[in-house]
């Protein structure tokens, strides 16, 4: 079965005043959709067509080298972007809760502290790419990763993340990123959060 797009959790304006209804059109029926397709056309034929795009991004190796560095981008960014709307939620953001909360306070102080320091990964990423908060080895970290590169890429499991990428926010935000970074923390779902981490502990 080739991949499609999950539907959008909410409606595309659902996000506002936060993320335009406008960025969220073109950012899921444009690049999205982008990224679903040329991973079809890109894994067509090979062993890996059909299956679970996490499958395929933590066996790049695996690919023929002629295929490895288009799927990473393209796989990559189908993925990336298939995670992160479930990472935004209307009327949400403010802090998570019980167990998730306790381990971000272990990791990195205070769940202000956590922001500061995610937010910083966010701001300072050289040109595209994402900030994460993943899981390694049972602890919290976050991360960076350049372009559509994915965790799961690296032995890490994606719980959170920003798109970085200026198409992410340059309708509304122009080049503003740190506007964009402020933005987010107010459709933060951290349920879905939660939900992942208690999944990665298990």
């Amino acid at each position: 079965m080739p991949y499609t797009l999950a539907p959008l959790p909410y409606d595309f304006s659902a996000l506002e005043p936060f993320i335009s209804g406008d960025i969220m059109h073109v950012h899921y029926e444009k690049h999205h959709q982008a990224y679903c397709d040329n991973t079809n056309k890109a894994l067509a034929g090979t062993a890996f067509e059909g299956k679970p795009v996490e499958e395929v991004l933590k066996n790049l190796s695996q690919l023929p080298e002629d295929k490895r560095t288009v799927v990473r981008n393209q796989a990559g960014g189908y993925l990336n972007h298939t995670f992160f709307w479930t990472f935004m939620k209307p009327k949400s953001g403010g802090k998570p809760a019980g167990d998730l909360l306790k381990e971000m306070e272990g990791a990195f102080g205070t769940f202000e502290s956590f922001q500061e320091k995610f937010t910083a990964a966010a701001v300072t990423l050289f040109g595209s790419g994402w900030a994460w908060l993943v899981a390694k080895d049972g602890k919290l970290q976050i991360v960076q990763t350049a372009n559509q590169d994915s965790p799961l890429s690296q032995g890490m499991t994606p719980l959170f993340a920003i798109d970085v990428w200026e198409h992410a926010y340059y309708l509304q935000y122009k080049n503003f990123r740190a506007d964009y970074v402020k933005a987010f923390w107010n459709v933060a779902n951290w349920e879905e959060v939660e939900r992942r981490w208690m999944e990665a502990r298990n």
